[in-house]
C-alpha cells in the first residue's frame, strides 16, 4: 500500500468506518498534521477522543467515532485563501452557508476557517467536513 498522501487515507479511513457504523477505528501513520487536522474535527464534535498508541515511525492512532460525520475529505491541490475568498471555497465544498468546516492550515497553525477569518488570516486549504 503506498502512502502518497497520509491525510487523504486517514480522512476516507475514518468515512468508510462511519459508514459502516463502527465506534472506533485505527489508523496509521500519525503524523503532526494528522494530528493537527484531528484536534480540529475533535473540537468541532465530529470525532470523539483519540490516543496515540505505539509513537515509533509514525505510530497507530485509535480514533473514536461519534457518528456525525456525513462527508469529510481533503481537498487537492492545496488551494491558497486570502481572507476575502473563503466564502468561494465555502460554496464549492461545504453543502449550506454555516454548515460544516473547512480545515485551513495559517501562519498561526492549523485550524478552522470561521476562526481563521475572524483573526484576517489566510492560507492553505486542507480538508472539509460536515
Amino acid at each position: 500500500m503506498t502512502l502518497n498522501d497520509p491525510l487523504s487515507n486517514v480522512l476516507s479511513h475514518i468515512l468508510n468506518n462511519e459508514k459502516v457504523g463502527k465506534n472506533d477505528c485505527v489508523i496509521h501513520p500519525g503524523s503532526k498534521t494528522v494530528r493537527a487536522v484531528l484536534d480540529v474535527f475533535r473540537d468541532n464534535r465530529y470525532i470523539g477522543a483519540y490516543e496515540t498508541i505505539d509513537a515509533e515511525r509514525g505510530g497507530f492512532l485509535k480514533i473514536s467515532l461519534l457518528g456525525n460525520i456525513n462527508k469529510c475529505g481533503v481537498v487537492k491541490p492545496r488551494f491558497s485563501l486570502t481572507k476575502k475568498n473563503y466564502e468561494t471555497y465555502e460554496k464549492r465544498f461545504l453543502p449550506a452557508k454555516g454548515f460544516g468546516i473547512l480545515v485551513v492550515s495559517t501562519s498561526k497553525g492549523i485550524m478552522v476557517h470561521t476562526l481563521a477569518l475572524q483573526q484576517g488570516l489566510g492560507g492553505r486549504l486542507l480538508a472539509y467536513c460536515y
